[in-house]
């Protein structure tokens, strides 16, 4: 029997890739996640076979936590199951750790072929991440700005662009907010940015994150602060 733990933080999509996997022979769901915290207690808890989860989430985010399961349990191979396919993020996921990558628009037979691949230690990525992996090794750093950023960077901008504050990412990632505040000053300075605002406008124009702002903006707690954003994105579009 395959094991499997479904991490998303959207329930619709969690529900109907648990009813997808439930309907394969020799594969069950123990578990299911909305954050990276919730899927590392899980792991920690039910050593399962296979986590299938998404790139950006709440809290963690998919880079740390796919590393954070591939340090703790190295029986446990990981998916990314994921809108965002875009370079650089198919290649840090995968030297994150994951095994697997994998687009939402694939079949259930895609899927099913992973789960059992990813089962047996080796490593399944879709056709169409295939090809742009292929493009991004043959052109390196030619396609996206974000194919400058470390893998530390790529991790603290995604946590960035999903809203966490300074203090928040600290926490999470074990760093003083000095040096979060010092990577992300760094950031901007590569991608030639002024502001988070400015590093969101950047990331939705790559396909990094989604272009649906009202989960960003649902994190932003003054009125004033929201403002802002919402003018400075009705300016960028």
């Amino acid at each position: 029997m395959i094991r499997t733990v479904i991490a998303d933080s959207n329930a619709l999509v969690r529900h109907a890739v648990a009813r997808l996997l439930s309907d394969m022979n020799q594969v069950q769901v123990v578990g299911q996640a909305s954050c990276g915290d919730g899927v590392l207690q899980l792991v920690r808890e039910l050593h399962p076979d296979v986590v299938i989860l998404d790139v950006v989430m709440p809290g963690l985010g998919g880079l740390e936590t796919t590393a954070r399961i591939t340090a703790q349990s190295r029986m446990t191979g990981v998916i990314a199951l994921t809108d965002h396919t875009t370079a650089p993020l198919p290649a840090q996921m995968l030297k994150a750790g994951a095994l697997g990558f994998l687009s939402k628009n694939v079949e259930p037979t895609e899927l099913e072929a992973a789960v059992r691949r990813v089962f047996m230690g080796k490593r399944y990525v879709c056709h169409e991440v295939a090809q742009d992996l292929a493009s991004y090794a043959v052109h390196d750093n030619g396609a996206s700005p974000f194919e400058n950023l470390s893998h530390r960077e790529m991790q603290i901008m995604m946590m960035v662009v999903g809203c966490q504050r300074v203090n928040e990412i600290s926490l999470h990632l074990h760093l003083s907010p000095k040096t979060v505040n010092s990577y992300r000053y760094r950031i901007f300075d590569k991608l030639n940015v002024r502001s988070d605002v400015e590093l969101v406008l950047l990331a939705v124009r790559h396909g990094l994150v989604s272009n649906e702002l009202e989960p960003l903006r649902a994190d932003r707690k003054s009125a004033a602060t929201d403002e802002h954003f919402e003018a400075s994105v009705l300016r960028a579009g």
